[in-house]
């Protein structure tokens, strides 16, 4: 065993955005039917969020301008659950590789060339029962994701990131 093991570079696995929403506005309903699109490019806008996506000029200052998801985490949903739903069921628009996304609550970081802001960690909520299955929203409590702001415009594409400086 290698007492050394070498860190993969952070890797954007996964872009996803939604034209609506499926849960806002719903309780006590049924969930919406609009699906995550996985696109291989997001346009993102400083302090107002992504092109095409249903939190696009949500409010001003809103703090989920942009989702992010750690890979290593849906993975670890599909081993316990003995399941393997699409990252997308999570609904959060960038699933990543590589990175330890509670680090960046209340911090500023760049990626691609694009600053953000990490505000909150992105809660599961009872849907995550409904859409994935039952336990995991509290399985995912503590590492359901990373709401952030946009700071800076530019476009967000998938792939590896390269070395850790660029975030």
């Amino acid at each position: 065993m290698n007492p050394n093991p070498v860190s993969p570079a952070p890797t954007i696995v996964a872009l996803y955005r939604s034209a609506a929403h499926n849960f806002v506005g719903h309780h006590g309903l049924e969930p919406g039917v609009h699906l995550m699109e996985r696109v291989p490019m997001l346009e993102c806008v400083a302090g107002r969020g992504i092109r095409g996506d249903r939190f696009f000029d949500h409010r001003p200052d809103f703090k989920g301008q942009i989702t992010f998801f750690a890979a290593e985490v849906h993975e670890a949903v599909c081993a316990a659950f003995g399941i393997d739903p699409d990252p997308s069921v999570y609904r959060r628009n960038v699933v990543m590789r590589g990175v330890d996304l509670g680090e960046w609550i209340g911090r500023r970081f760049q990626i691609q060339g694009i600053r953000f802001e990490g505000i909150e960690e992105c809660r599961p909520c009872y849907w995550m029962d409904q859409v994935v299955t039952a336990g995991v929203e509290e399985f995912l409590r503590g590492r359901g994701g990373l709401r952030a702001r946009i700071l800076t415009d530019g476009p967000l594409a998938a792939g590896v990131l390269g070395k850790r400086s660029e975030l």
